[in-house]
């Protein structure tokens, strides 16, 4: 049997990001594999969004029996699936970030603030950096890439030039 709402101007056809929390609640309840793939497609798409916030919401009173456990541990997968994607990014724009600078590693690590051997575990994505940090980061890029002419170390004898 198709899905119905009642009461809901929304039809089932509709994409299921436009769905009010009734609708989802429903699809979770009376719905069938079909309606319960395309909840799951969008939660894939984004794990944190608005369809998977809702899901959430309604497991959180109702227990649709066969697909609360089926739901909840999709949501858990693919979010943890996104951070390691996440992380994966972060660490990418890491090592861009040192290699398109110019300085060595350790240069690097000391003009923003950290030492050479955390930094290798932000590049490689062990650890995620913070949020000041990573603007750290951007800033020294920006200022390496944008002024390349601009006095530098004395790699010779390891003396910062005064500039």
């Amino acid at each position: 049997m198709a899905l119905r709402f009642r009461n809901l101007a929304v039809d089932p056809s509709d994409p299921v990001t436009g769905w009010p929390t009734e609708a989802v609640r429903t699809a979770l309840e009376r719905g069938d594999l079909g309606d319960w793939h395309r909840l799951a497609v969008a939660i894939r798409v984004d794990p944190w969004g608005r369809t998977a916030r809702q899901v959430e919401e309604v497991l959180g009173h109702d227990r649709p029996y066969g697909v609360a456990e089926a739901m909840e541990a999709l949501i858990a997968r693919v979010r943890v699936r996104a951070e390691r994607s996440e992380r994966e990014a972060v660490a990418a724009e890491i090592r861009r970030a040192i290699a398109r600078s110019g300085l060595t590693r350790a240069e690097f690590a000391s003009r923003v603030g950290t030492s050479a051997s955390r930094l290798s575990t932000y590049a490689t994505g062990r650890v995620s950096p913070s949020a000041t940090l990573m603007v750290r980061i951007r800033r020294l890029l920006d200022r390496t890439v944008r002024d390349p002419g601009r006095p530098g170390p004395d790699r010779s004898t390891g003396d910062q030039d005064p500039a």
